[in-house]
């Protein structure tokens, strides 16, 4: 991207945001209640708006760096089984039998993230090779 559309997003970006914080005002304490101690609990909205701009250099980093994702629906993906399998089995009969289970689940998801397909990869694990990814070394 040229420096002028990633100002031009920016700016954009900001002009939202503005946009939001005057659709969502700061809330207030309310007087009728008797006084609470600490901050006066926002809307969902609101919240929102003030994370979008505290990190904003966070949010828009993908369009600087494009080795960054745009959502991290991916990683939101490898934890749905596990968070399944947790809310309708209760949990794993022995630690043995979860730890087997991620390492097989971690297993095909780096498989997957490499486009290799899923039974391919079972049986060079069987097999006694195992994909492997190539590690950069820092440098």
């Amino acid at each position: 991207m040229t420096e002028k559309q990633l100002s031009d997003f920016e700016k954009e970006f900001d002009r939202l945001v503005r946009e939001g914080f005057k659709a969502n005002p700061l809330r207030k304490p309310d007087k009728s209640i008797p006084k609470k101690r600490g901050r006066v609990k926002q809307t969902p909205a609101r919240n929102l708006l003030e994370t979008l701009n505290t990190y904003k250099d966070f949010v828009l980093a993908f369009m600087v760096d494009f080795r960054i994702l745009f959502d991290n629906n991916l990683a939101e993906r490898d934890i749905r089984m596990m968070k399944h399998k947790q809310k309708n089995l209760g949990c794993f009969r022995t630690q043995q039998g979860g730890d087997i289970f991620c390492t097989i689940r971690g297993y095909l998801s780096t498989t997957r993230k490499n486009q290799l397909n899923d039974l391919d990869s079972l049986r060079l694990a069987l097999d006694g090779k195992p994909y492997l990814t190539s590690f950069v070394s820092p440098g």
